[in-house]
């Protein structure tokens, strides 16, 4: 016959465990100030290239 298999018998190795190490509320702060920063970057070149004026002149022909 076989074992029956419950839940808890699966879950128990997924289980928080103590000892590990987890990122926490600084490592998500860190990360969203990166985000934030990220956006900001972004939104600035965007209005940086908006401002370029750029024509590109035809080639001259070479003799």
């Amino acid at each position: 016959m076989s074992t029956p298999v419950t839940l808890t018998h699966l879950a128990a190795p997924l289980a928080l465990d103590e000892t590990k190490v987890t990122p926490g509320l600084l490592g998500f702060v860190v990360f969203a100030a990166l985000g934030v920063a990220t956006w900001f970057l972004l939104k600035s070149m965007n209005t940086r290239f908006k401002k370029i004026d750029f024509v590109e002149e035809p080639e001259t022909p070479k003799e």
